[in-house]
Order: C-alpha cells, then sequence, then structure tokens
C-alpha cells in the first residue's frame, strides 16, 4: 500500500517518491511459480519509474522481500506493479508503448529519460554479427562490454564464399568442356561432415580426389573449425594469423576476401574466447528462419493475430490430444 509521498530535493528533475510498504500479514507469492511462500529476507531498496505527472517524474520506492518457495528456491517475491528485474512500473511501459506508436523510440527514450544507464552498465556481453552499423553503436554505447562476433555470422560467411568458388568453378568446367563432376555437390561442400546424409558423403569422397579450388576451399573451413576449440585467447590468435596466411596462399578470391575480414575485426573474434564461448546468436537466427518459413510457407498473412497464432503453432510446445486411433 500507499505510505508516503515526498518531494525529491536537489534532484536533476523535478521528481517525486512514493513510498510503498506491504499490508500487514500479507502473503508473499513467489515470482517463478507464483504460488504463496514464507518470507526469506528483504532485499536494499529500490526505484521503480511510474507514469509521469508531466513534467515531474514519479517513482515507486520499495524493499523487495525474498520468498522461500519449496518448488523454486529462494526468488524475488511478484509485486503487481512491475515484471521481472525491470526497474519501469508496467504502467509505464505501456504508456511508452503507447508513444513509441507516435514518436521514433529515440524521442521516446529522450523526452521520458527512459534510457535506463544503470542496466547498460551492467551488461558484460554482446554478441552481433559483422554489420557495421551494430559495431558502431556498441562501441559507443557498451564500452564495458565483451563485444562478440557471432561464430554463427561467420561460419555463414565463410560458406557463402565456399559456394561463390563452387558456382565459379562449375561454370568454367562446363564451358571448358570438362566433366561436370561439382554438379549437385553444394551441400556436400557446404555441410559439416557429421551431418553428410550417406549419398553426400560418397559425392564428396569422389570430389577429393579432385585438385578443385571448391574442395580446397571446402578443406580450408574444415580446418578453420580448429579455431573453436581453443581455450586461449592467445593460442586461438596464433591459429587464426596461421590459417589466414595459408588461406592467402591458396589464390582463392573469395577464400582471400574472407581473410581480410577476419583480419579486419581481429580483436572482437578473440573475444569469443574471452567469453569463453557463453553468447551466441545461433538460437536467435535459428527462431528468425523458422518464423520466416512459417510466413513463406503461408504466402503471408492478412492479420497480426493470423501470424502469432501460426508462429505459436509452429514454435510452441502446444499439448496435443491423445488420438483414440493409431495408424501403422
Amino acid at each position: 500500500m500507499y505510505k508516503k509521498v515526498t518531494w525529491v530535493e536537489g534532484a536533476s528533475e523535478p521528481t517525486i517518491e512514493v513510498r510503498i510498504e506491504p499490508r500487514a500479514n500479507s502473503r508473499l507469492v513467489c515470482s517463478g511459480c507464483g504460488r504463496p511462500g514464507p518470507g526469506y529476507d528483504r532485499l536494499p531498496t529500490r526505484r521503480f519509474q511510474f507514469v509521469p505527472l508531466w513534467p515531474v517524474a514519479v517513482f515507486f520506492v520499495y524493499a523487495m522481500r525474498r520468498v522461500d518457495c519449496p518448488s523454486c528456491g529462494v526468488t524475488v517475491e511478484r509485486v503487481p506493479w512491475a515484471r521481472g528485474k525491470s526497474r519501469l512500473t508496467t504502467s509505464f511501459r505501456w504508456f511508452l508503448a503507447r508513444w513509441a506508436k507516435r514518436l521514433s523510440w529515440d524521442e521516446v527514450a529522450s523526452i521520458f529519460q527512459t534510457l535506463d544507464a544503470e542496466v547498460r552498465q551492467s551488461i558484460r556481453f554482446v554478441c552481433s554479427d559483422m554489420w557495421q552499423p551494430y559495431l558502431n553503436v556498441v562501441a559507443e554505447q557498451l564500452q564495458q562490454a565483451v563485444h562478440v562476433l557471432d561464430r554463427f555470422h561467420i561460419m555463414k560467411k565463410m560458406n557463402g564464399a565456399i559456394d561463390e568458388v563452387r558456382r565459379g568453378e562449375a561454370a568454367r568446367l562446363e564451358r571448358d568442356g570438362y566433366e561436370p563432376v561439382l554438379k549437385h555437390s553444394r551441400w556436400c561442400l557446404l555441410k559439416r561432415r557429421e551431418n553428410l546424409t550417406e549419398k553426400q558423403t560418397v559425392k564428396l569422397a569422389e570430389l577429393l580426389q579432385y585438385n578443385l579450388q571448391s574442395v580446397r576451399s571446402h578443406l580450408l573451413r574444415e580446418d578453420f573449425q580448429q579455431f573453436w576449440q581453443d581455450t586461449s585467447p592467445v593460442w586461438a590468435g596464433k591459429f587464426l594469423d596461421q590459417w589466414c596466411t595459408r588461406t592467402l596462399q591458396s589464390r582463392i578470391e573469395p577464400m582471400k576476401k574472407i581473410v581480410r575480414s577476419l583480419r579486419e575485426h581481429r580483436d572482437l573474434i578473440l573475444n569469443w574466447f574471452r567469453a569463453r564461448g557463453t553468447v551466441s546468436a545461433g538460437a536467435v537466427e535459428g527462431l528468425n528462419n523458422k518464423a520466416k518459413l512459417t510466413i513463406r510457407k503461408a504466402y503471408g498473412f492478412r492479420t497480426y493475430e493470423a501470424i502469432e497464432i501460426a508462429l505459436y503453432h509452429t514454435l510452441g510446445k502446444l499439448p496435443e490430444p491423445e488420438f483414440t486411433h493409431t495408424f501403422c
């Protein structure tokens, strides 16, 4: 319940604080499972930003309690005005969402001063691809974080280079009247060996007998996979430098282009080992691909509700009924 409302003296902007205290004998609710449980202890006071009384900022002030939940262990209690670790109240988030439909996100953040520097400074790792705008924003806004170039995107670029080599070489072989040995070889060269089908394994074994640029590019990619097995940034850096030198000597232009990119972003790539492989965008990329596939299979959607249902159906582990009849 609301206990005391005070005007904050000396604040950088007009500010009101509303102190909140739990009702006497109120039961704590676990934020994990939603079940009531006995109290454990109390955390330091937090401030939760509420909808402003224009132009006066309003904050709820409350010392969160922890619950000794039988199911989840010791967790922070659930409160009705906020969720998770967010310092913004739910009402204020809805308020910002409505304004964000009318103004740009930057303008909304600037007007209502919602860029939480404390949260930003607490970020330890950030993962992105090599797109320059991402690199610029991270370098400017998250200087204290370890910026990791995602392994998924690095290997994706390398696979793109191998496929470019294969297409060009296949066209040259056909033009010069040679046997079309690269026909139906795309996935043989792009897949990891442990993921090849039996037919693709046989095809790759045949290709390895030829001294083709496509084959050499594939072998360079397979050799590069050892890079991720290192545990020290120093040894990983030495391996990377040696691999780049060997690849430049191959005189395969698309692979040389990959080398130039790796050398340009060398420090950020080695951050993978400083972060000890704890961050990756692979799961997000997989989710994005499945979402795109769902939309493509439906040839688009007329309403947001339809696409939401389709994505839940495809991506969610929804319960299925037990059928009376089964077919063998």
